[in-house]
């Protein structure tokens, strides 16, 4: 796809009163040096496999002794049950070195739109700017990608390894009592589904739930979607191809339920307290804003930060910028507040 600079226009952009916004100059600056990871994107479901080797070697996962960062944390993995005949579910397990008992758990899920990633990707910065200062053991899970395992296998293999989590919490040095769920991208769209979930089948209890940039609505057709089709990244076609994957042809119908794409949600009452973000410039912008305001109409508790000029995942591709490092220290404020209440 044609990934158009922070100016300009595109005849994706939509009607013409949507005019794109502007990307913060730091950031456009580390923007316009990936065109090689933008132009390798697929173009449809059945190039996923291929395109996931290619960013392997672009972007390469951390090994579990650099995630140790030499004696720092402690990492292991271990395989845990999976969904009802489905096969067992991956966790990655990170503490710092030495953690007293009875620690706050954040359950993680990575990104990748529902077709990449793995429970190692971001676990560098959640282990040094989140556990370490904090006192957090993270747990992180390996769920099925799409399209080889359309919905529900991700949200399911998530689900049955946080009640994993929430009934082993003690023999993993955590705290049953106060487990927050959190991810970014795709997982900050399994984040919320999780909490959707665990209200209501009655599972684990969630003190919080930190959805990054979340990926929450199939219909792919907010304002923010269209004004910023082509530019930055993880566009509307992008974003098509993932919910394509993961949904096939019942993407964007009336038959897609609310734990494959959040937004559809009907009723957000009863939800653990919510830390929201997105960039202004990119395409989830508007499906954030529409989640925290619909959790603040429910009576419920969300806080909201739209970070000027964002793109989609800025704060970890440019972390040295001035409003990524803003963004990181909003969500270690929140979730100070939230494990100490």
């Amino acid at each position: 796809m044609n990934h158009t600079p922070s100016s300009g226009r595109s005849e994706e952009s939509g009607p013409a009163e949507l005019l794109p916004v502007r990307f913060d100059p730091e950031l456009a600056t580390v923007l316009n040096g990936m065109d090689d990871l933008r132009d390798a994107f697929p173009s449809d479901p059945a190039m996923v496999p291929r395109w996931r080797e290619r960013l392997a070697e672009m972007v390469p996962d951390p090994t579990l002794d650099e995630l140790r960062a030499g004696g720092a944390f402690e990492v292991y993995e271990r395989s845990v049950p999976g969904p009802a005949g489905a096969p067992e579910v991956s966790l990655l397990v990170a503490r710092p070195a030495g953690l007293a008992a009875g620690a706050p758990v954040v359950y993680h899920m990575h990104g990748g739109g529902m077709i990449s990633g793995s429970n190692r990707a971001g676990l560098e910065v959640i282990l040094t700017e989140w556990a370490e200062p904090l006192g957090l053991v993270v747990v992180s899970v390996a769920y099925r990608l799409a399209p080889e395992h359309p919905y529900p296998a991700a949200v399911e293999d998530c689900y049955a390894g946080l009640r994993w989590v929430a009934g082993n919490a003690a023999d993993l040095g955590g705290d049953p009592a106060r487990i927050v769920v959190a991810g970014g991208s795709a997982g900050g769209g399994l984040t919320a589904a999780l909490v959707l979930l665990a209200r209501d089948r009655n599972g684990p209890h969630l003190i919080g739930q930190l959805a990054m940039c979340p990926m929450l609505d199939d219909r792919n057709d907010t304002p923010s979607a269209r004004q910023m089709a082509g530019r930055g990244l993880w566009d509307r076609q992008d974003n098509a191809v993932g919910w394509a994957a993961l949904l096939g042809t019942a993407r964007g119908t009336a038959e897609v339920p609310a734990y494959a794409a959040p937004a559809r949600a009907t009723d957000l009452s009863g939800l653990a307290p919510a830390y929201i973000d997105a960039g202004a410039a990119e395409t989830f912008r508007d499906e954030a804003v529409a989640y925290a305001t619909r959790i603040w109409q429910a009576g419920g508790d969300a806080e909201l930060h739209i970070w000027p000029g964002g793109f989609h995942g800025f704060d970890q591709l440019a972390p040295k910028a001035t409003v990524s490092q803003d963004a990181r220290r909003a969500r270690v404020h929140w979730l100070r507040r939230i494990v100490n209440r």
